[in-house]
């Protein structure tokens, strides 16, 4: 893969794989397809960066058409794209969403994509070490041995720096075992200043229900800070000394995608701009609740301004 050039220091840098969106419309024959963007880290990235964040990705795009749409998406949104590298041969990953009786249905084309061919000496360990914060998440880990070492050595070059760990679970069953991600998960979740699990992941990881003993449960294992999302009931923050129960921000959700991806970023984004996790975690609740009222991953996260707005 051909080298980046390392950026200007960026407070924050997220590492994953970015993809394209083939989501097909509804009516007609089922033969048109809209594109759009995915990937939660991504996601992550743009939310991020819409709150005001100075943020870069960290990845692999092919030598194709597709890499060239997500480069100009970063553009567009201020995310640095210059740690992304080149693959000449491998392709972009892709995935399609259907549409049938039973909802809408994934598939995905990511095998062999060059970002799940990047391996441990594609890590910019120097630019990682000048950051505030990195970012990673359960798909930055699935995709591929090669890339879930790769993510352990952006870790432990993190950990080394003294630049803030941050992980969501984000687990994906199609991609890698249930005792494989719960053993892997465990170990990072212990290697992390910041979780951020959705109820749903760490329920099926820990087999607890409880949000407080879930929470409880990410700490025992060393991690410093947890914001456990609840979805429609909010969330949880909570470290060693403390912990604060976040109400959901009244909304009309329209589409839940990337809602996730978009509390984290904004979540980090605050964190590293001096906020309290309590102050960061109300914040990134409202951001998250704004981003269900539109659709898709990408287009609905609202900027600081909006969310600042709605906060009132």
């Amino acid at each position: 893969m051909s080298s980046p050039a390392y950026p200007a220091i960026l407070a924050i840098l997220a590492m994953g794989e970015p993809m394209i969106e083939f989501n097909q419309v509804k009516g007609g024959d089922g033969r048109n397809f809209l594109q759009g963007f995915g990937g939660d880290t991504s996601n992550f990235a743009i939310a991020a960066a819409r709150q005001g964040a100075s943020v870069g990705y960290v990845s692999a795009l092919g030598r194709d058409a597709n890499a060239g749409m997500l480069r100009t998406l970063w553009d567009a949104e201020g995310v640095d794209h210059s740690l992304v590298r080149e693959h000449p041969s491998a392709p972009t990953g892709m995935y399609f969403v259907t549409h049938g009786p039973n909802g809408h249905e994934f598939s995905f084309a990511r095998a062999g994509s060059a970002a799940s061919l990047y391996g441990p000496d594609d890590v910019p360990a120097e630019a990682i070490a000048r950051a505030k914060a990195l970012h990673l998440s359960g798909i930055s880990l699935a995709i591929s041995n090669s890339a879930c070492d790769a993510a352990y050595a952006a870790i432990h070059a993190a950990r080394a720096a003294g630049c803030l760990v941050s992980f969501d679970t984000n687990l994906r069953l199609k991609l890698w075992s249930k005792d494989r991600a719960r053993a892997i998960m465990t170990d990072v979740i212990g290697l992390s200043d910041l979780v951020l699990p959705s109820y749903d992941d760490i329920v099926a990881i820990t087999g607890l229900t409880d949000p407080d003993a879930l929470a409880d449960w990410c700490l025992a294992r060393g991690a410093k800070l947890v914001a456990l999302k609840l979805g429609a009931e909010g969330a949880l923050v909570a470290d060693a000394r403390a912990r604060h129960r976040v109400p959901p921000h009244r909304c009309t959700p329209i589409d839940a995608t990337g809602a996730g991806d978009c509390f984290g970023g904004a979540f980090v984004a605050r964190l590293v701009a001096g906020d309290s996790p309590a102050e960061a975690a109300r914040y990134a609740g409202v951001a998250a609740a704004l981003s269900t009222e539109g659709y898709g991953a990408v287009a609905p996260i609202p900027d600081a301004a909006t969310v600042r707005q709605a906060m009132g």
